[in-house]
């Protein structure tokens, strides 16, 4: 029974954590900042990462810790294990090669407010380009990330628990990305989603360009 609470202490935490990450991510909070201090605006997306970070470690080290032991792999598959997990990583970082990542953690953006050229509607310039695993999942930083937390040689419930609840938070994240996503590149973007899987990757059932387009 103390175990039943930990884990729903565990969620509540987490939920509380998910919603003023939703929150702050949102168009029309974004929107009423701009509105009240203009092109600071750049930003918000340095400081909303930061928040990010700190506040998931913040979750991390309130939540109760259950040592319940889901399985502890023997030798000599708990090093096998680690295989997928590293494979995992090479994808993580191949996904991180179609994005720009200094727009990613917000860098681009006071780049270009100090050069006073800062012109994004929001806290971000979005570009479309569809490439590599792009082609195969909409989200491979997600469907990576999972499959790099998912294999591990030793599973407890606390880890299992947030393992399930960071999973769930992809794809509600996925969710409200993509709305952002179809508002700005309209039609393109709903037949990408038309023929490429959200998270786990599938076979596309029409081929993408680099630039999004699909080819005839």
């Amino acid at each position: 029974m103390p175990y039943v609470v930990d884990v729903l202490i565990i969620f509540l935490l987490f939920a509380v954590y998910a919603w003023v990450h939703s929150v702050l991510a949102s168009y029309r909070v974004k929107e009423s900042f701009k509105k009240n201090f203009g092109n600071l605006i750049a930003f918000y997306r340095l400081g909303y990462n930061l928040f990010s970070i700190v506040s998931l470690y913040l979750i991390y080290e309130l939540s109760p810790k259950p040592h319940v032991i889901i399985y502890d792999l023997p030798k000599p598959i708990d090093v096998l294990i680690l295989i997928p997990q590293f494979i995992s990583l090479i994808g993580i970082l191949w996904s991180f090669k179609y994005i720009c990542i200094k727009e990613l953690m917000g860098i681009n953006q006071i780049k270009r407010y100090v050069q006073r050229n800062y012109s994004s509607d929001l806290d971000e310039d979005l570009t479309l380009t569809i490439g590599g695993p792009y082609k195969y999942s909409r989200h491979p930083i997600y469907f990576f990330s999972i499959m790099f937390l998912l294999f591990r040689p030793t599973m407890d419930l606390f880890y299992l628990t947030f393992f399930l609840l960071i999973v769930a938070y992809f794809y509600i994240g996925a969710y409200y990305e993509e709305k952002k996503l179809v508002r700005s590149f309209g039609e393109i973007y709903t037949r990408y989603q038309e023929s490429v899987s959200q998270i786990f990757p599938s076979i596309p059932l029409r081929a993408y360009n680099s630039e999004g387009f699909a080819e005839s």
